[in-house]
């Protein structure tokens, strides 16, 4: 197993790679997306919004992510010192359509296509994504964490209804007339994802590229009033089963699946670990499960952290960790201190293993 860290597109700099390498991580998972951006929003790290416009506005419809552009983030990343494994999250502004089977979805399947295809091009190997209408929704910030340091939660139920023009917790369409979106059946959603995978997986398939799918965050039935994807860890399998290309992966948030009312946690990470289904992990610590659920420090929550890693191990995974996002500690650099705490377990962890 690899130690990585991810960054979000304006943490794509050249201190923060040092940082990474400093820390221990020898992979990169990148986000082209910015977050927490537009709209008058804060562009804080991490730190859902949780108000009726999501986090704030989406990326440019007309321009893609270039070749150019990942081969560049690639060779950056190289030059110090790591990997670039994997880039999480479409832009909502390239295939909302896809997620509300609108009007552009053909031409927002093309777009997705070409990503994959560059992707490959460029050698990068694995694509993170969560097919979900309302993405991430309800979480709230606190001093939730030990020693009250800042970290995300849930604290009931959210089942606002979403605006029009918005999708996956962001605003596609700033100019959309008034109202809220539709719901729709939980069978409209997985049909969506069926045609989803069936055109995209062939174009990775040749890519070299595995699309790896998250858990839904908060996992709820339902969020903004519509239906969740991945909600409890048996959907995982529903998931691996209605396409079993060798490109069909997970992007396995280990926090996610704890907050599940299902399932023990050990198992289910057993499960899909022995299937040879995990793109990458998300590791991290959770306390409580939704809607009542915080987010804790990587030694402090529910799950024993270090049988989590020995089941990897067991079912011979090898492939990167990046802590996800983890509590922000109480100093000048809050975010890079609860980093380095989460990689420094990591680390150690990984070396207790003899890697």
């Amino acid at each position: 197993m690899k130690l990585g860290l991810g960054l979000y597109k304006h943490m794509l700099t050249r201190d923060n790679f040092r940082f990474a390498r400093q820390a221990g991580a020898t992979h990169i998972v990148a986000h082209f997306v910015d977050y927490f951006r537009g709209n008058g929003h804060s562009d804080s790290d991490d730190q859902p919004l949780g108000d009726d416009w999501g986090w704030g506005l989406a990326g440019d419809p007309d321009q893609l992510w270039t070749l150019e552009d990942m081969l560049a983030l690639k060779k950056e990343v190289k030059a110090n010192g790591l990997t670039l494994e994997a880039i999480e999250n479409f832009d909502p502004a390239h295939w909302h359509d896809i997620l509300l089977d609108g009007p552009k979805r053909a031409l927002h399947i093309e777009n997705v296509k070409t990503i994959i295809r560059r992707m490959g091009q460029a050698g990068i190997p694995i694509m993170g994504y969560n097919f979900s209408i309302a993405g991430v929704a309800g979480r709230t910030t606190g001093p939730y964490a030990r020693g009250e340091a800042t970290s995300v939660g849930m604290e009931g139920p959210y089942d606002k209804p979403m605006h029009k023009g918005m999708v996956w917790n962001m605003i596609y369409d700033p100019n959309a007339p008034a109202g809220t979106l539709a719901s729709i059946t939980s069978e409209q959603l997985w049909d969506r994802f069926a045609c989803f995978l069936d055109e995209i997986l062939p174009v990775a398939e040749e890519a070299g590229v595995i699309l790896a799918a998250h858990p839904d965050d908060p996992p709820m039935p339902t969020v903004r009033q519509q239906p969740r994807l991945v909600y409890q860890p048996s959907h995982y399998q529903d998931l691996i089963d209605i396409n079993h290309s060798p490109s069909n992966k997970l992007e396995f948030c280990i926090g996610s699946l704890a907050e599940m009312t299902e399932g023990d946690i050990y198992e289910v990470i057993n499960q899909y670990a022995s299937q040879n289904r995990l793109g990458y992990v998300h590791f991290r610590n959770v306390r409580g499960k939704v809607p009542t659920y915080k987010e804790t420090f990587i030694d402090d929550g529910d799950i024993d952290m270090i049988r989590a890693i020995e089941i990897l191990h067991k079912n011979e995974f090898d492939g990167v960790l990046i802590p996800d996002h983890c509590p922000s500690m109480s100093c000048s650099a809050p975010w890079h201190a609860g980093m380095a705490y989460a990689m420094g377990y990591m680390k150690a962890a990984l070396k207790n293993l003899g890697k």
